[in-house]
């Protein structure tokens, strides 16, 4: 198995294909082991997941399981996303490990630290959606709830709704991240992107409305943060501008291959 800080070798195609499997066989076992450490507390999950909406709900009142078999799936299913929500450190460790002997150093010094901020940023999102959105969100919905009808949430449609919510600004929070790669990449420039300012808080409120309940609390609370996160990896995409072909030096950060180099390795496979 290749080192993520050895320089890269010819490896046959097969041995990548292994690499790839045992690395694959990791990611799944840090699930497999987190979910088997979390599965006896599947039920006190739920309960912390259900807090923002029961302590909203009005007295008396409780979630209902309408499937037979909801009272254990749901909570399993929890269980299963969280546990790869917590791996998410040693699945991308693997991924870097595998592609990372392929990489140039500069192109080591851009991703690694993109991937740790990346993994800490959709978690930022995730407790920004429980402690700040849901709370608003479900309280604007109870509030919203006619008279004489009574809310009895099932607890599978409130994990599907929850989740969706969380994993939209897990992904939301990634926007720091993008405008860096972008600018770094020399694919769109910090001018161009403060220029389109205007049309890009548009789309964070277009995205808002694609991705969350058709209510405006959320929609504004995920579109608001976009704009912010945007405004964030601007500021920063400017400290580190995008890289240009030649170095200081004059030589390209890329291996260029000679016409002789060609025709060598051309020899070499008829041989």
């Amino acid at each position: 198995m290749t080192n993520p800080n050895t320089p890269s070798q010819d490896m046959p195609f097969v041995q990548h294909l292994l690499e790839l499997r045992d690395r694959l066989l990791k990611m799944i076992l840090a699930v497999v082991l987190i979910l088997l450490v979390l599965m006896p507390f599947s039920s006190d999950l739920f309960g912390l997941l259900a807090k923002p909406l029961l302590e909203l709900m009005p007295e008396g009142t409780d979630m209902i399981a309408i499937d037979v078999a909801s009272p254990f799936l749901t909570p399993f299913k929890l269980t299963l996303v969280l546990s790869i929500f917590l791996a998410m450190p040693v699945i991308f460790y693997h991924l870097w490990a595998f592609v990372a002997p392929g990489l140039y150093q500069h192109e080591k010094s851009l991703i690694f630290p993109l991937l740790m901020s990346s993994t800490l940023l959709f978690y930022l999102g995730i407790m920004f959606a429980y402690y700040v959105v849901f709370p608003l969100v479900f309280g604007f919905m109870i509030g919203m709830t006619p008279d004489g009808v009574e809310m009895m949430t099932d607890i599978t449609r409130y994990l599907d709704f929850v989740l969706k919510l969380a994993f939209a600004f897990g992904i939301a929070f990634q926007v720091p991240i993008v405008t860096i790669v972008l600018v770094r990449m020399g694919i769109v420039s910090t001018k161009s992107l403060a220029n389109k300012r205007p049309h890009i808080i548009v789309g964070a409120f277009v995205i808002g409305m694609l991705m969350t309940p058709p209510d405006m609390i959320s929609q504004t609370l995920l579109a608001v943060p976009i704009w912010l996160l945007f405004e964030l990896g601007l500021f920063f995409a400017r400290m580190t501008p995008a890289k240009k072909a030649k170095t200081e030096e004059g030589k390209s950060n890329y291996p260029v291959v000679t016409k002789k180099e060609i025709d060598r390795i051309e020899d070499e496979t008829k041989k």
